[in-house]
């Protein structure tokens, strides 16, 4: 470890190991890749995630700390002297789970960035003031099992009672799958974090858009995360035959449903009620070339940063929905499957993060996160701060997915630093946390 202890304006800084992220991150994109598309598909509880999460804990483990899984199937990295850091501990992580054919960054790499960092004070022999605890949060994306954001509400209390068991989009219920991952739907109460336990939470992430290639800045500083609605759209009409069954009278839910997309496209696009509005999921039934669809399932998610832009879109989507409904004679049932309110980080922590990218020389610029991030559903029971490290191509969420290997390091060096200014640091509590914005 003494190659990696700096000493710098007569204060003892600690370095990162970055061919050891680096290769972790090479490692894992290995785990649910497709060899034709070069996307990764390791959708939250299936099987290449829990390989994803085996991986995980193989390498904290060996790296001589502790990981276990809480009821929800989140991933608790600690260094085993849990306690010696006082009441609060700095929460640090992001997900293991990816969109279907994805890349190999989102999520994955602030969990490897923040295990990292944990490895590097643990192997560093200081005691910090606030127990560093790294976290690869479950089901952040919702691509198999729709509730998204599902690990970080369970650690912020909001999953403690379920009025019926959740089920992925065929049907089949989450309870063994969670059971798989090592965790407990019966007990889901018992991975809430009481508020005030957290004395700070930061997420290292890649931007997934273009502003930081665009203005050469290598760190984006986020003020504020959007806010999400992901509404489950089931429209039911009468299925038949596409040959004897006349155009008259025909109740084809998925015409409906071919119009509630266009609805929703129109809303954002036209009348700008909110930043974006997308239907990226569209299950017909029985899906057979000659078959009137009977059914059509789909989602719809809305996001924007202001707490009354969503509520109107949503509403006017509603109203549009039941339009629908009376123009085609199908019926349509609307869930809302998550809500997250955009919230504003901690002035606190984007102070120190910007202090930590200029004591490593790296131009930051202050910015919002257009995607949503647990660090907005972590915010309501504790301070949160996010850093960002440019995309290429301001892209993500495809197998294109890709950061420099130097912005990677360069992120994670950000985060160490801005982690030892928080842990280490015997300060009055932080403030900013769970603010929506207006």
């Amino acid at each position: 470890m003494s190659d990696q202890v700096l000493e710098r304006d007569g204060q003892l800084t600690l370095d990162i190991d970055p061919d050891r992220l680096l290769q972790r991150i090479a490692e894992l994109a290995r785990i649910g890749a497709d060899g034709t598309t070069g996307g990764i598909t390791r959708e939250g509880f299936g099987v290449a995630d829990r390989q994803a999460r085996a991986y995980l804990m193989q390498q904290s483990r060996a790296a001589g700390l502790v990981a276990s899984v809480d009821a929800a199937g989140n991933i608790v990295i600690r260094s085993g002297a849990a306690g010696e850091g006082g009441d609060q501990v700095l929460m640090m992580g992001s997900h293991l789970d990816t969109v279907v054919n994805g890349g190999r960054l989102d999520g994955a790499y602030g969990v490897l960035a923040a295990l990292e960092v944990l490895q590097t004070f643990t192997e560093s022999g200081l005691k910090p003031v606030h127990e560093p605890v790294a976290v690869a949060f479950a089901n952040e994306e919702g691509a198999l099992f729709p509730q998204p954001f599902w690990g970080s509400m369970a650690i912020a209390g909001r999953l403690a009672s379920l009025p019926q068991d959740p089920c992925d989009h065929h049907g089949r219920p989450l309870r063994e799958a969670l059971r798989l991952a090592g965790g407990d739907l019966n007990a889901l109460g018992s991975a809430g974090w009481p508020a005030g336990s957290i004395a700070a939470y930061l997420e290292l992430h890649v931007e997934q858009g273009p502003v930081l290639e665009r203005s050469g800045n290598r760190i984006g500083v986020v003020e504020a995360i959007t806010g999400r609605t992901v509404l489950t759209v089931e429209v039911r009409g009468t299925a038949g035959h596409s040959g004897t069954s006349p155009m008259k009278g025909r109740q084809d839910a998925m015409t409906a449903a071919a119009r509630i997309v266009l609805a929703a496209e129109h809303l954002a696009r036209e009348r700008r009620l909110c930043r974006v509005m997308t239907v990226g999921r569209v299950d017909p039934y029985p899906n057979t070339p000659n078959t009137i669809a009977g059914t059509v399932r789909l989602t719809v998610d809305l996001r924007d940063t202001a707490v009354w832009k969503m509520a109107d879109a949503e509403e006017a989507l509603r109203r549009m929905l039941r339009a629908i409904e009376v123009s085609t004679g199908a019926e349509i049932e609307v869930v809302a499957e998550t809500r997250s309110d955009p919230v504003s980080t901690s002035p606190t922590l984007c102070a120190a993060i910007e202090a930590s990218a200029d004591g490593l020389g790296l131009p930051h610029e202050r910015l919002p996160s257009g995607a949503g991030h647990d660090a907005q559903v972590v915010a309501d029971i504790a301070p949160i701060g996010m850093i960002f490290v440019p995309s290429l191509g301001g892209i993500s969420h495809v197998p294109q997915e890709d950061t420099a290997p130097d912005d990677l390091v360069a992120g994670a060096r950000v985060l160490l630093r801005t982690a030892l200014q928080v842990a280490c640091t015997d300060r009055k509590p932080l403030t900013g946390h769970g603010q929506p914005v207006d």
